[in-house]
């Protein structure tokens, strides 16, 4: 069987580590029709914006798309190209497993969490204004249908992994109305989870937690901001948004992506980690119930960093970003 998927290359160094992503998972055996889709600053000379209408509607074809990085400029310039993906294609779930690995420098072990962020809504939902020239205001939306569906598919992929509590992250003690409401609604869909433990914390003390005892946690269940920050955090735990994936899943569609972002500083000079582009392929390759191949493409990742021989620069290495997936190939 061969799935058809569509490859979005996406700016800065994003060519460079989907190409090694690519490389990678075409020599695991899986066969994959690719369909490149051009998104982000490159294209909006000529169709006049950073997301093309063929772009949606590859992906809308295919139902799985395999994306790069894409700059966003700051406070000012075109809206994210990410936030007008997961919106127009209602990826509401943004899963970003952070899993330490034997070999990448890091301050701690046995960490293996993952992060379930709500991602339609809240504070990136993009309704704002400015009030004169004095003030902006942005709106921030929570609602009882998006907090119930988030917290279900929490439940859901606690469950299918065998892990053992999720935790809801919050700022109920401060927006009473609208964290309360995520809150609450966690609360209840809890209440159908009798076999998972739960439990609830303040975003702050989460942030500590995390620094202090990351090991224990399991599944954290979020609103969209707090979500972005804690899995940025996260990363910085376990060696770096270098070897982090993602994903962003709906009712039958996925996008999978890299949790870091272009790096346009060290774009074109194949020095990349390409390492959370080709694990955001295992975690598609699981989507698609290739769940062989994605363990032999995650087994030999593992083994090269923990050799930690032919590794890129922001790993303690010299390889450069084809090095290292070639490496990656022979392990497989």
């Amino acid at each position: 069987m061969a799935y058809n998927i569509t490859l979005i290359p996406g700016d800065g160094i994003g060519p460079e580590v989907m190409e090694a992503a690519k490389m990678v998972i075409d020599a695991s055996g899986v066969k994959i029709n690719w369909e490149v889709a051009e998104a982000g600053a490159k294209v909006i000379d000529e169709y006049g914006t950073p997301l093309p209408d063929y772009v949606i509607d590859s992906i809308k074809k295919n139902r799985v798309a395999l994306k790069g990085p894409v700059t966003t400029p700051v406070g000012k310039g075109f809206r994210s190209v990410n936030v007008g993906l997961r919106q127009s294609l209602d990826l509401y779930a943004n899963v970003r497993p952070v899993k330490t690995y034997s070999g990448v420098p890091c301050r701690y072990e046995n960490v293996d969490l993952i992060i379930v962020r709500e991602n339609t809504e809240g504070l990136y939902a993009g309704i704002e204004h400015n009030v004169g020239d004095v003030a902006a205001e942005s709106i921030k939306v929570i609602t009882k249908k998006a907090s119930d569906r988030i917290a279900e598919f929490a439940f859901n992929i606690a469950e299918k992994q065998g892990r053992k509590k999720v935790t809801a992250v919050h700022k109920a003690n401060i927006m009473k109305l609208s964290d309360g409401l995520f809150l609450n609604c966690s609360r209840k869909v809890a209440e159908k989870h009798k076999d998972i433990q739960f439990n609830d914390m303040i975003v702050d003390a989460m942030s500590m937690r995390l620094v202090q005892n990351p090991q224990n946690y399991d599944v954290l269940v979020m609103p969209n901001l707090y979500g972005d920050i804690l899995s940025d955090m996260a990363s910085g735990l376990v060696g770096g948004l270098g070897v982090v994936p993602g994903a962003n899943i709906g009712e039958d569609i996925a996008v999978f992506e890299a949790v870091h972002g272009s790096a346009p500083d060290i774009a074109g000079k194949n020095i990349a980690n390409p390492t959370a582009a080709i694990l955001s392929g295992v975690m598609m390759l699981k989507y698609l119930e290739e769940y062989e191949v994605a363990k032999k493409i995650d087994d030999a990742v593992a083994k090269v960093l923990k050799k930690g021989e032919i590794v890129t620069t922001d790993l303690g290495g010299t390889a450069k970003t084809m090095e290292f997936a070639q490496e990656v190939i022979n392990n497989l």
